[in-house]
C-alpha cells in the first residue's frame, strides 16, 4: 500500500501498481495502473512505443541532475585540489579520491536498507540528501585560506568527503533511479495509430535513458563551471557552487511530495531473503532446475511464488554484477590517471586539464537522445534486439578500445621530449611534453559511448530483475560494484606515478577484454530467458 490517499479509489489502484508489475515475479491479477488503459498485452498490438514521462518523473530527473552537478563539479577537482592546495603527492591523491568514490557507492547498501525497511524511498532521499548538503558545507568551509592556514584543511576534506558527502551521495544514489521508475504508470495505452500502444516498458527504459542523460547534462555543467572559477577565483567559491545547486535540486524534489507515488516501507526483507533461502536448502528436492525451487509452493511462509521467481532472477543478476568492478576501475581512471596524463601534456593557458571530463558527459548529452530516438528503435523494427548481456558487453568491448588508446598515447607521450618519462633530473613539478592534450578527447568520448551499452543497462537489469520489495537492494548492490573498482584503483594507485602508470593502463586493457569475453560466454543465454519474461509480461 502506497502513500496515497485511501478516499480516491484511483489514486490507490495506481499507488498499488508500480513499474515492478512488468517482472516475472510480480505478476498476479491483472489491475489496471494510474494513466495506463490496458494492463494485459492487447490483441490487436503489432508493436510498442515509449511515451512521455510525467513533470512528477521529471522533477526526480531534475533532482538527480543537481546532485550529479555538485558531486562531479566537487570531486572533478579534488585530484589538483590536494595537490596544488594541500600538498599530497600524485599518488596519494590519487588513493584519497578513490577512497571518496568508495565511500560514495558503499554506502548504497545502507541506503537501500534504510528505504526499504523503516523510511521509504522518497524519505530515505531527503534524509541523505540533508547530510550531504551538510557535507558540502563543510567542504566549502575547509576549503577557505583562513581554514587551509590554519590546518584544517586536509580534516575538513576528509570529514565532509568521507563523513558526510560519501553518506549522503551513497543513500540518495540506491534509491533515486528506481523512485523514478516508480512514477512511471503500467501497463499499455492506445495511441491514434492503430496496433500501436505506448509500452510501459519502453518508457520505463526511456525513464532510465533520459535520467542518465540529466546525470551528465549535470555532470557536465559542473566540470566545465566549477574548475574554471578555482582556477580563476578560489577552491571556496568554486565548491559553493555546488553546494547552491544541489540545494536548489532539493526545494525541486520537494515540490513533488504530495504528488508522488510512495510505496512503504516493506520491513525486513534481509530476513526474509534469508529464511526463504534457508528453507530451500532444508527442503531441496532430486530434480531441480533451481536450488530455490524447493520454496515454492511452501506453506504458512511468508513468501508467495512471485517471491521466490524474483529472488532466483535477482541471484542470477548478482553473478552478472561481479563483472562490473574491474570496469568501473577503468572507467575511474577520467577522475585521477586521465588528469595526471592530461597534466604532462602541451595544453592552453585557459584550460584546467580536470575540464576534459566535460567531454565524457557532454557526449552522452548528445547520444543518449540519439541512441532513445534512432538507433535502438531502429534494431527493433529490424528484428534486432540487443538483450541486456549483448548490450553490457559491447560496452565492455569499447572500454576496452578506448583503453588500448589511452596506453597508446601513454607511450608516446614519453618518446617527446623535453622531459620523455620524467624521470631524469632535474624536472619540475609542472612539466609537460611536446605533445597536445586534445589527443585525450578520443578516450573521453569512446568511455562515454560505453556507459550507454554498459552503465545504463546495468540500472534497467538490476530494476527489473527484482521483485517488488528488493528493487532498491538489488539496485544498490549493482551500485556496490563501484566500490571494487574503487578498491582495485586504490591498488594501482600505488604505481601511478611516471613511468610505471603506462603498465596500468596496459594491464587493465587486456584484464578488462579477457573479462569481456568469458563474461559474454558465460551469460549469453540470460537474454533469451529476459526476452521469454518480457513475453510473458
Amino acid at each position: 500500500m502506497t502513500e496515497q490517499n485511501s478516499d480516491n479509489p484511483d489514486l490507490v489502484a495506481s499507488s498499488e501498481q508500480a513499474v515492478n508489475e512488468t517482472n516475472v515475479a510480480d505478476f498476479g491479477p491483472p489491475t489496471a495502473s494510474k494513466g495506463a488503459d490496458i494492463v494485459e498485452r492487447p490483441a490487436d498490438m503489432e508493436r510498442g512505443v515509449a511515451g512521455k514521462l510525467s513533470v512528477w518523473t521529471l522533477l526526480v530527473v531534475i533532482m538527480e541532475l543537481c546532485e550529479r552537478f555538485a558531486y562531479y563539479g566537487a570531486s572533478l577537482m579534488f585530484n589538483i585540489y590536494l595537490q596544488t592546495m594541500l600538498g599530497r603527492s600524485k599518488s596519494e591523491a590519487v588513493v584519497l579520491n578513490r577512497v571518496n568514490q568508495f565511500m560514495s557507492y558503499a554506502t548504497t547498501i545502507l541506503g537501500a536498507i534504510i528505504a526499504d525497511q523503516f523510511l521509504g524511498k522518497y524519505k530515505t532521499i531527503v534524509v541523505f540528501a540533508v547530510v550531504y548538503l551538510i557535507g558540502l558545507v563543510v567542504l566549502t568551509i575547509s576549503s577557505t585560506d583562513f581554514a587551509i592556514d590554519g590546518g584544517f584543511g586536509l580534516a575538513g576534506f576528509c570529514i565532509a568527503v568521507f563523513g558526510f558527502i560519501g553518506f549522503g551521495t551513497g543513500g540518495i544514489k540506491s534509491n533515486v533511479s528506481s523512485f523514478m521508475a516508480e512514477q512511471i504508470p503500467v501497463g499499455y495505452k492506445q495511441t491514434g495509430t492503430p496496433g500501436v500502444y505506448e509500452d510501459s516498458r519502453l518508457t520505463t527504459e526511456r525513464g532510465f535513458r533520459y535520467f542518465y542523460w540529466a546525470i551528465n547534462v549535470g555532470a557536465f555543467a559542473g566540470m566545465l563551471a566549477c574548475p574554471q572559477v578555482a582556477k580563476n577565483e578560489s577552491y571556496a567559491l568554486a565548491f559553493m557552487i555546488p553546494t547552491i545547486m544541489f540545494f536548489v535540486g532539493i526545494l525541486a524534489f520537494i515540490t513533488g511530495t504530495k504528488r508522488y507515488t510512495k510505496k512503504q516501507p516493506q520491513g525486513t526483507v534481509l530476513i526474509k531473503v534469508w529464511k526463504c533461502m534457508r528453507y530451500a536448502r532444508a527442503h531441496k528436492r532430486e530434480g531441480q532446475s533451481h536450488w530455490l525451487d524447493s520454496s515454492l509452493d511452501a506453506r504458512d511462509e511468508e513468501w508467495n511464488n512471485e517471491f521466490v521467481i524474483g529472488l532466483q532472477r535477482s541471484l542470477r543478476a548478482c553473478k552478472v554484477f561481479l563483472f562490473y568492478p574491474l570496469y568501473w576501475s577503468v572507467y575511474g581512471n577520467m577522475s585521477d590517471l586521465f588528469i595526471n596524463q592530461g597534466l604532462t601534456m602541451r595544453r592552453p593557458a585557459w584550460l584546467s586539464v580536470d575540464q576534459l571530463n566535460a567531454i565524457n558527459s557532454l557526449v552522452l548529452i548528445v547520444a543518449i537522445p540519439v541512441f532513445d530516438n534512432y538507433v535502438f528503435p531502429l534494431l527493433r523494427r529490424l528484428g534486432f534486439k540487443m538483450g541486456p548481456i549483448v548490450r553490457i558487453t559491447t560496452g565492455f568491448a569499447i572500454a576496452v578500445g578506448g583503453f588500448i588508446y589511452v596506453t597508446i598515447l601513454q607511450k608516446v607521450i614519453y618518446t617527446r621530449g623535453p622531459y620523455y618519462d620524467f624521470t631524469g633530473p632535474n624536472v619540475p613539478a609542472n612539466a609537460t611534453n611536446d605533445i597536445s592534450v586534445w589527443l585525450q578527447i578520443v578516450p573521453y568520448a569512446v568511455l562515454a559511448i560505453s556507459e550507454i551499452f554498459t552503465s545504463v543497462t546495468g540500472l534497467e537489469f538490476a530494476f527489473s530483475q527484482a521483485p517488488a520489495e528488493l528493487k532498491s537492494v538489488l539496485t544498490s548492490v549493482f551500485l556496490f560494484t563501484n566500490c571494487g573498482g574503487s578498491l582495485i584503483g586504490m591498488i594501482l594507485g600505488i604505481w601511478s606515478s611516471d613511468p610505471q602508470v603506462l603498465y596500468v593502463f596496459a594491464a587493465q586493457a587486456i584484464i578488462l577484454g579477457v573479462l569481456a569475453v568469458v563474461f559474454y560466454f558465460c551469460f549469453r543465454h540470460y537474454d533469451a530467458m529476459v526476452a521469454e519474461q518480457e513475453q510473458f509480461n
